[in-house]
């Protein structure tokens, strides 16, 4: 055994499909780094939203780094914003919006990971620009 450590430089992003507006910065997960769970940023384009989804088995949860957005879930919607957490339970179908102006950055963490890693890593690659790479080191704020 032994520790791992990841630097932020050496992250991998994807796309799951073309017509996504939101993208993940892989932390850990189990196909990389045999982790039990996936956790990664989730980086929402200005106008963009997830398509609405559901988890049989898996709770999810949000920390939002930067940015403004908007979580639903069920008949219940949040504005979010720096600071704010969330965590959906298994069965719940959900949403995340991100209005704009600015990107929205969510920590997400999915356990356990319910083939969350295979859906992102089968993705198309994506490169993290400056504004992400700041946010990620906290070199720099956005919209938030």
């Amino acid at each position: 055994m032994r520790m791992l450590l990841k630097r932020a430089g050496e992250l991998k992003a994807f796309r799951i499909s073309p017509r996504d507006t939101n993208y993940f910065a892989c932390l850990l997960d189990p196909i990389a780094d045999g982790a039990g769970f996936t956790w990664v940023v989730e980086i929402f384009t200005p106008g963009g939203a997830t398509p609405p989804n559901v988890h049989q088995k898996a709770q999810e949860a949000f920390f939002v780094l930067a940015g403004r957005g908007i979580a639903r879930a069920g008949d219940t919607s949040a504005e979010i914003g720096p600071g704010d957490c969330f965590m959906l339970p298994p069965g719940l179908e959900h949403i995340v919006e991100n209005p704009g102006p600015g990107k929205l950055y969510c920590l997400t963490l999915m356990v356990p990971d319910e083939d969350f890693a295979a859906l992102i890593r089968n993705g198309i690659p994506v490169e993290l620009d400056a504004e992400d790479m700041a946010v990620l080191t906290r070199q720099g704020s956005t919209h938030g």
